[in-house]
Formats: C-alpha cells, sequence, structure tokens
C-alpha cells in the first residue's frame, strides 16, 4: 500500500509538471483574456477539503462575475448568469482548470481522486461515513467525471420549484461521494490511466458531439 501512494505522488508529480510546462501559454492567454472582458482577478481561489478535511484553495481561471459565488449558489447550473461569455469558452475546453495542476505539485491534490467538494458543504452535510472520502487527496479528474460528463446537474436537472444547490445536496452528492469511495477501494495506476484516456475523450471528442443526456441510476 506505502508503494502504491509512493507511485501514486510520484505520477502525479511528474504528469503534472508536463502538463503545467505545455499549458502555461494558454493559461497566460486565458488569464488575459479573462482581465480584459471582465473586472476582477484573473484567478478563483476556490476552498475545497482536501486531504484528511484539511481545507486549501483550489486554482483557477475565473469564469464567472465577481462576487457571485455566494454561500446560497455553490453549484453552477449548466446555464448560469453568472459565468461570462469567456468563462463560458474556458470551462468548455477545460482550461479554466489547468492552474490546479499547480495543486497537484504543492500536494494539494492528485492527477485522479475523489471530486473536491466545497469546504462548507464538507463540514455542514458530510456524515461520519462519508467524511472516508477526505483518507485520499481529491483529484482533478474522477470517475464521476467521465461518467456523467460534463456534470451531473447537466444530466439530472431539478425539478420545477427546487434549487439547483439544494437538488444538488440531496440528490447529486451522496451519489459523487459514493463514486469516490468506490474509487478509493479500487484505486490502481491501471485505473488512474484508464480515467485519464476517458477525461481526454470527453474533452476533445465528446464535448463536440450533439448533446445526449443519460441516466444517473
Amino acid at each position: 500500500m506505502h508503494n502504491q501512494k509512493t507511485i501514486k505522488r510520484l505520477f502525479d508529480i511528474l504528469f503534472a509538471s508536463c502538463v503545467l510546462f505545455v499549458t502555461s501559454p494558454l493559461i497566460f492567454i486565458g488569464a488575459l483574456a479573462v482581465k480584459l472582458t471582465s473586472s476582477g482577478p484573473a484567478f478563483y481561489k476556490a476552498k475545497r477539503a482536501g486531504l484528511g478535511g484539511k481545507p486549501f484553495y483550489m486554482l483557477k481561471l475565473r469564469t464567472m462575475r465577481v462576487y457571485t459565488d455566494t454561500s446560497d449558489r455553490k453549484i453552477t447550473d449548466a446555464v448560469d448568469d453568472r459565468i461570462t461569455p469567456v468563462g463560458k469558452w474556458l470551462r468548455k475546453l477545460k482550461i479554466d482548470e489547468f492552474p490546479q495542476f499547480w495543486n497537484v505539485l504543492i500536494g494539494d491534490m492528485s492527477i485522479v481522486g475523489p471530486r473536491p467538494e466545497d469546504y462548507d458543504i464538507v463540514q455542514n452535510y458530510y456524515t461520519a461515513e462519508q467524511r472516508r472520502i477526505l483518507k485520499v487527496r481529491p483529484g482533478i479528474t474522477s470517475p464521476v467525471e467521465v461518467r456523467w460528463y460534463p456534470d451531473l446537474t447537466y444530466h439530472d436537472l431539478p425539478p420545477e420549484g427546487v434549487s439547483i444547490q439544494e437538488h444538488y445536496l440531496k440528490r447529486h452528492l451522496p451519489i459523487q461521494v459514493n463514486e469516490g469511495l468506490r474509487y478509493i477501494e479500487r484505486q490502481n495506476i491501471f485505473l488512474d490511466l484508464q480515467i485519464i484516456f476517458q477525461t481526454f475523450y470527453c474533452i476533445l471528442i465528446h464535448s463536440w458531439l450533439p448533446p445526449k443526456r443519460q441516466s444517473i441510476s
């Protein structure tokens, strides 16, 4: 088990270093586009629960208007009026997530792992059983990301009169945590490579195909 953790960490460092080297021009262009088209900082720091439940700040290129990420709107809708036009494309191409590879380098995250959750949501809603997911680092990509690409909220919209956040907490959060716990039980380097390749497919091919909703059951 110790050797497996060491191999995973070494793989994370090597992979993140290569990605940051290759994508640094895209990060710079994306940051410049954000600054030129929207007031506020180019980068956004999202407070997430990390290894052992310790809070950390996940780096992203800012895709929403400033001061719109409030406590009652932590979940982004499939069509969210807070997202800027530039932010929409950064999200579609996943360029906004490239800065997260810095979080991998410094040990906050892994390349593959359970989906990183908002720190306040973890504190307020996770059960003791669900907190087992905090025994590993959250990942840039995860089984949830590839199974229900681009997001669970896209495939399972809230009923009329129910907010996206309420629907997420009651329905999507338990599903995501369960998938994360299943990943922890099965984790190995070959599974991680499979999820990475599936992620590339989702971004480069699946995201450009005609919309097709999937069952989340």
